[in-house]
């Protein structure tokens, strides 16, 4: 995903391979630094602001409502996705049909008895597979003579997708599922635009190409279409595996972070707070400290929807549908 982005790949490190504890932990210090920053900004000193009225106890009461409420509503929400999984013999049965049919057509596709049984491994077969398709293709051009534009054409699309491929197929090598890595490798794989230059070709030129170039194509297309349906498979998992380590985590961190707001609106009072570390008057130390761990199941539940967001909207078509810029090896828009 990364080689076809257009913005900032800094940006895009943060929101897909950092690590997720990585981002919660720059969220938290985002929003600790900005605390102090604007107690010691504001124009009225922080000791005047909060000793005026009731500010601390009015913000802690929100946050053990708000923690309380957004736990509960996300572990309920992540529950309901996971129920999916749930169903009658039945049901059960026909989704074990469809995949082993689907392994079928993969196994006949890339030439192997018995598809791989790891993500991996299965989708590096499939990635692999085009490249050979992509091979036969070539040998097929080498040996036709035809107008030299068409030439040109076909071997730089075989090519573009030789090279994405031996590149995917090096990523996806070792990759352990549950780890982003399988799935950034597959995103990489940009197969929309190869699946429309492929069928793209074999229209325009049919009158030209051979029935032996023509044939690998094909074939190359016909592989194409295998991996859409198994990276959006494999994602639609790896959703679910993120969203088990979300409600996971949630419950990790929701138990201090109301321990920390409930004994804070008990036993606070800033009142006696009343010295200065490093020309910070202690009791903003304590506030922003103490907030900061409250909020900490909130920055934890946006650390991984970042990363589930960005995937979604990077992947929101399959086939042969671009939603936005990617890499276009060969011209092959209609006229």
């Amino acid at each position: 995903m990364r080689e076809r982005a257009d913005g900032d790949t800094r940006l895009l490190w943060l929101l897909l391979d950092a690590d997720r504890w990585l981002v919660t932990a720059l969220l938290s210090a985002v929003l600790f630094c900005g605390i102090l920053v604007v107690g010691l900004l504001h124009p009225t000193p922080a000791p005047t602001l909060l000793t005026r009225g009731d500010p601390v106890e009015t913000l802690f009461q929100a946050l053990i409502t708000g923690t309380i409420t957004a736990v509960t509503l996300v572990l309920t929400l992540s529950q309901l996705v996971l129920s999916q999984e749930l169903g009658a013999v039945g049901d059960q049965r026909e989704r074990m049909d469809g995949a082993m049919r689907f392994r079928a057509d993969v196994a006949d596709a890339v030439d192997t008895p018995v598809s791989p049984a790891e993500p991996s491994a299965f989708l590096r077969s499939l990635v692999r597979g085009t490249a050979e398709r992509a091979e036969n293709a070539q040998d097929a051009v080498d040996a036709t003579t035809l107008d030299a534009d068409l030439t040109a054409l076909l071997s730089s699309y075989l090519e573009a997708v030789r090279g994405n491929a031996d590149v995917v197929t090096d990523q996806l090598e070792g990759g352990t599922f549950g780890e982003f890595d399988v799935i950034r490798a597959a995103l990489n794989y940009n197969y929309s635009w190869k699946l429309y230059a492929g069928r793209r070709i074999r229209m325009s030129y049919a009158d030209e190409l051979t029935d032996e170039i023509d044939d690998s194509l094909a074939e190359l297309v016909e592989t194409l279409e295998l991996f859409g349906p198994a990276r959006e498979h494999f994602k639609t998992l790896y959703f679910q595996w993120e969203l088990s380590n979300l409600s996971r985590t949630l419950l990790y961190v929701a138990i201090p972070a109301l321990t920390v707001a409930v004994t804070s609106l008990l036993f606070l009072d800033v009142q006696d707070l009343v010295g200065v570390t490093a020309g910070v008057p202690d009791m903003l130390w304590v506030l922003a400290l103490a907030t900061t761990a409250s909020v900490l199941p909130f920055t934890v539940l946006l650390s991984y929807i970042l990363r589930i967001v960005t995937i979604t909207k990077r992947t929101l078509a399959i086939g042969p549908f671009i939603l936005r810029e990617t890499d276009r090896s060969v011209d092959v828009d209609w006229e």
